[in-house]
């Protein structure tokens, strides 16, 4: 018995669509974790404290630099999906690696501690939205179709019915 022929294609406006709604979603996590951080928590995130819990630009380059992750991850699945076997697999180690190495950039800047920490923490939880809502959207936009264009062969009828 053979495998049929079979190959990935994808929805790309399905799939582009849930990749703006990502970094809209990241850009929102990243705003919302900046607000939390310097205004409740008095801990400074990426800009100096005399910055207010706005900031400065910074917030919106935080913001802009998640979105656009979120649009790389777009791009990166759905290239991954129309070449690579597996693609979901390799997808979940880019962004597995890529969310780890977010995650330990504060730590080689001459912040403080809890600055470190919480910008870490930030990017472990922006990097956690991108990669399930990216990989969720791309198993939504992604159906196997037959490469084959001939008919099926007919399967045999069980001994009892023939």
């Amino acid at each position: 018995m053979t495998a049929e022929p079979v190959k990935s294609t994808v929805n790309a406006g399905k799939l582009w669509a849930g990749g703006g709604a990502t970094a809209a979603v990241a850009a929102l996590i990243a705003v919302a974790g900046i607000l939390l951080g310097r205004g409740i928590f008095d801990i400074d995130v990426l800009a100096p404290q005399g910055q207010g819990a706005w900031g400065d630009a910074s917030t919106g380059w935080y913001a802009l630099g998640a979105a656009v992750a979120a649009l790389i991850a777009t791009g990166l699945v759905h290239v991954l999906i129309l070449t690579t076997p597996r693609p979901m697999r390799f997808f979940g180690w880019v962004v597995g690696l890529a969310t780890v190495s977010a995650m330990l950039a504060p730590f080689v800047t001459d912040g403080s501690r809890a600055a470190q920490f919480y910008t870490a923490g930030l990017n472990m939880i922006i990097g956690i939205a991108i990669g399930s809502l990216v990989a969720g959207t791309a198993r939504t936009a992604t159906r196997l179709v037959r490469t084959d264009t001939r008919p099926p062969s007919p399967r045999p009828y069980p001994p009892q019915y023939r």
